[in-house]
Formats: C-alpha cells, structure tokens, sequence
C-alpha cells in the first residue's frame, strides 16, 4: 500500500472504517456524531499506515499540541497519538483530502518530521511492549496506553 506522492496526507476515514471498528465496543476510537475526525496519515515501512486524528482538546503529554494556531490559543489542540489508527485497507481511506484551519496545516507541515517520528516511536514502544522486547514499568505502560487505540490494532501490528 502506497499514498500517492508523499509519505502522508491530510483525510478521513470512510464509513467502511468506521463499520468495521464499531462503538462499542470500540471506545477509544474517536468518532464525533455523524462526523469523522481528520487525520494525518503516515507511510509507515510495515504493510499499514498509521493514522493520526486532529483533536481541539488534549490534556495529556502523549500528542504534538499546536501551539501558533488560533484554535490552540483558546483551546489545547493538537495531533493526538493515544488515538492512532492502523489503516490496513485502502477502502478505509476517503480520496478526498480534509480541510483543516490553515494556521494548523502550516504548523504541521514545519514539524512534519517530528509528529511522524513521535507517532510512530507511540507505536513501535507498543508494539515493543506487548511483544516483550522493550516492556515499559507498569505506571509507565498505564500512562501511555490505558486509553490508546491500537489494543484494537494487534493483528495489524503482528501481535
């Protein structure tokens, strides 16, 4: 599976998605009534992508928090990585891009690099945990994990 030109894009999931991984019992899965959070997908150099939702409210450590938008001045916004979905489907992926406010889209286009190497370090401590390579002190697995998405996510990950 390829994106086209670039190892990410700015979308949505599609219904098919969200059919699939049903709330309940889903609940970590972020979805707002009726409508779909955007997201940013990364590449990653498994058969997956990793996707990143767009949140207007994060109170924990665990995401990159915008902090030049105009969103980000009256709330706490930002790429929430606790949420990070494995997209193995290409029907799961909407074709058209989603529109975000500008101010967040330049934001994250310069820290680009960085939200994907913090997103996919999420995932790969993860996967390292669960897999026993690299198991996390338990606090520290609470901290991170307790209300992350990718539990949903083991077959995916190879576990």
């Amino acid at each position: 599976m390829k994106l086209s030109d670039n190892d990410f894009q700015i979308l949505r999931l599609t219904d098919a998605f969200y059919k699939a991984y049903p709330n309940p019992p889903h609940v970590e899965i972020l979805k707002k009534k009726q409508r779909a959070y955007n997201c940013i997908l990364f590449q990653s150099h498994y058969d997956y992508f990793v996707c990143v939702p767009y949140r207007t409210e994060i109170s924990h450590a665990y995401a990159y928090h915008f902090k030049n938008s105009r969103r980000a001045r009256k709330h706490k916004s930002g790429l929430d990585y606790t949420k990070i979905l494995i997209i193995n489907k290409l029907d799961y992926i909407d074709r058209c891009d989603a529109i975000i406010d500008n101010d967040e889209f330049n934001e994250t286009m310069i820290n680009l690099e960085k939200i994907k190497r913090e997103a996919l370090r999420y995932v790969e401590e993860y996967v390292d945990h669960e897999n026993g390579a690299n198991v996390l002190h338990p606090e520290e697995y609470r901290r991170r994990y307790t209300y992350s998405t990718l539990k949903y996510f083991h077959k995916e990950l190879g576990l």
